[in-house]
């Protein structure tokens, strides 16, 4: 072993004994003491400019959240994707503006929080969402500036042009249906100042509106919105997924691949997923490469994840947890 991999697993022992310590005295701080290096808080005091409602929690439907939906490229991909998993397929053809992105994604996170914490407050809801540009600029930590606005009607764009063909169940139905990620949407009313969009009307596929009748969606941390590369986005949304409440998930890098939806081939895609697992950017969890069994494990960042995480780092395999 050469002595730049003998002197990071030397620190690397260091750190999760350290750790190990501090989760076995109670000392749940003491796990994480330095916060990862996430793009700033752009709007602190969420200081919305038309307020509805306020503290609805982020959350995402199960089915594009299992699944690659979105393209993981900030370049134009008009290329037609076809995937297939446990039963389940999907054919993902973009329009004229290219396949909707991870990060167009928000607007549909932004509309299904608001619907779900309507629907817990026993208030009428539709598929027909109402939006104030505003609002959701803020609550998805962008910026509340003249690109901000650009951003969004070309991922409106995206987000209609891009046709989905699946059979994947949603609220106990399985039907093969094909249809828009939203069916469609209008700019509806514009500032007299300046011609920004002022709000948006944004009419849901029936698809994820059923979904969302069906309480298919899982709440996601707000940090979601604060990590930099789609494939960060795409990993954090598999381990909520899949780990969920759990102490632990535990993936083949082929599978992994598979469902992350990414073009890059395999040698590449394992090149990044070590360097995300070093940054440690992830919310709620904490990514492990284990180069032994070609594995991604994903650890909940919670006093049992810890102690498992430590332990299993410190059993006899020189090659674990080398980035």
């Amino acid at each position: 072993m050469s002595s730049t991999k003998e002197d990071k697993l030397r620190k690397l022992k260091e750190r999760l004994l350290t750790s190990l310590e501090a989760v076995e005295k109670g000392d749940i701080e003491g796990y994480l003491r330095n916060p990862p290096p996430l793009l700033p808080d752009r709007h602190p005091n969420r200081d919305f400019f038309i307020c509805d409602i306020l503290d609805a929690a982020p959350k995402d439907d199960l089915g594009s959240m299992e699944h690659p939906f979105f393209s993981l490229s900030t370049r134009p991909d008009h290329s037609i994707r076809c995937y297939e998993h446990n039963g389940n397929f999907i054919e993902i053809a973009p329009g004229a503006h290219g396949m909707a992105t991870i990060w167009d994604k928000d607007i549909l996170i932004y509309c299904v929080s608001q619907i779900v914490e309507a629907l817990n407050r026993d208030r009428f809801t539709s598929k027909t969402v109402w939006v104030t540009a505003y609002d959701l600029l803020v609550a998805t930590n962008r910026q509340v500036n003249g690109e901000g606005y650009k951003g969004l009607k070309a991922a409106l764009d995206r987000l209609s042009g891009t046709r989905i063909k699946t059979n994947i169940v949603t609220n106990g139905v399985r039907v093969i249906k094909g249809f828009g990620l939203i069916d469609s949407w209008e700019i509806i009313e514009r500032s007299p100042e300046d011609g920004r969009m002022v709000a948006m009307e944004i009419n849901l596929s029936e698809w994820l509106y059923n979904a969302i009748l069906g309480r298919e969606v899982l709440t996601i941390s707000r940090d979601y919105f604060r990590l930099r590369k789609a494939l960060e986005r795409r990993l954090y949304e598999l381990a909520r997924k899949h780990c969920g409440q759990q102490t632990r998930w535990t993936v083949a890098l082929g599978l992994l691949h598979k469902k992350s939806g990414s073009a890059s081939n395999l040698k590449m895609f394992r090149h990044t997923l070590r360097e995300i697992a070093a940054s440690d950017h992830l919310p709620d969890y904490r990514l492990v490469y284990d180069a032994t069994t070609d594995q991604a494990c994903f650890y909940a960042r919670t006093p049992k994840g810890a102690l498992l995480e430590a332990k299993e780092a410190l059993k006899d395999h020189p090659q674990r947890r080398l980035f």
